[in-house]
């Protein structure tokens, strides 16, 4: 019998957020994987998540056709990942997301790889968000280019690194208010250890041909009570500011030029407009995490084993400030 060993997978932006825990997750599996980024001598840390010479890293970028193409040489399957939440420079949404995907996309189809291409739940080509409709295009050529694609829609993530839970966590230590946008916005946060086990499935030959998948955790909570559960996970006690839609658009004109968690572009506020949760169309036809036979963890399960740095007393006492 065939071992995983005798399989490549190469993983495009296996060095972020959810790469690091898909390539952990295709190591346990024991198949071997190559990683394809931008920086391969920054992406070092990924060497211990499989055994000694399970994981190789090499140089590509998606605005690059030949880069991909060398990535995916002898490859059985391809694995993209990568997407930008604002752009900078060429780093835009539609070089990353749309044209981006379809280099990954011809590339496997010209290599006869297997493609697993990740987008994001809201991918609308009408929508009014530019991200949206990069993510609907990236899926539009994915499926043109390869048929038998599978296409994994997540809602928005969370886990030890992620730019969401941390993020208000940190905003939440430096100021005794939060400006609350879309309170009432509906999300369905999913854990990134379960995305990555999903997209590992489909790797192994779980997933249907040509769907799309849409990936969910099992709560829909507004932004309003996920702020409030990541406050009462770090114990602080902060004063939520509802922020109409209008008025937030003129805050993110200027926050979009600031640093780290204080960062908020213009299409991010038009994104927390619509809510972001598993539809039931996806739900009926068994296209979710359940449907591979994941019960998902909640964001009061998984959180607190990350976000207890930023309380005030640290991890072992706990301290209303």
């Amino acid at each position: 019998m065939a071992s995983n060993l005798d399989t490549l997978v190469t993983v495009f932006g296996g060095s972020g957020f959810l790469g690091r825990n898909v390539v952990r997750a295709l190591c346990k599996r024991d198949y071997r994987v190559r990683v394809a980024v931008r920086r391969p001598e920054l992406a070092g840390y990924l060497q211990p998540s499989g055994k000694v010479g399970q994981v190789h890293t090499v140089q590509a970028n998606l605005r690059y056709p030949a880069s991909v193409e060398a990535a995916l040489r002898d490859s059985h399957v391809a694995i993209n990942l990568v997407g930008v939440l604002t752009e900078g420079g060429a780093q835009t949404f539609d070089a990353v997301q749309a044209k981006g995907a379809e280099t990954v996309a011809k590339a496997s189809a010209a290599a006869d790889a297997g493609l697993v291409h990740v987008s994001a739940i809201g991918a609308d080509a009408e929508s009014p968000s530019r991200y949206a409709r990069a993510k609907a295009a990236g899926e539009a050529a994915v499926l043109a280019a390869v048929p038998s694609a599978t296409i994994f829609r997540p809602s928005v993530m969370f886990g030890p690194e992620d730019q969401f839970t941390n993020r208000f966590a940190a905003l939440a230590r430096m100021s005794p208010v939060l400006p609350l946008i879309g309170e009432t916005t509906r999300m369905q946060p999913v854990y990134v250890g379960d995305v990555a086990t999903a997209i590992a499935d489909a790797v192994d030959g779980k997933a249907k041909a040509g769907a799309t998948y849409e990936l969910g955790g099992p709560e829909v909570l507004t932004m309003r009570e996920i702020i409030e559960t990541i406050l009462e996970i770090t114990d602080r006690k902060r004063m939520l500011i509802p922020l109409p839609f209008g008025l937030a658009r003129l805050q993110a004109a200027l926050l979009q030029f600031a640093p780290g968690a204080f960062k908020l572009t213009p299409d991010q506020v038009t994104l927390l407009e619509r809510d972001n949760v598993v539809s039931d169309a996806a739900k009926a036809a068994g296209l979710t995490l359940e449907g591979f036979g994941i019960t998902p963890d909640s964001l009061e399960a998984i959180a607190p084993q990350y976000l207890w740095r930023f309380r005030a007393a640290g991890q072992f006492q706990r301290m209303s400030v």
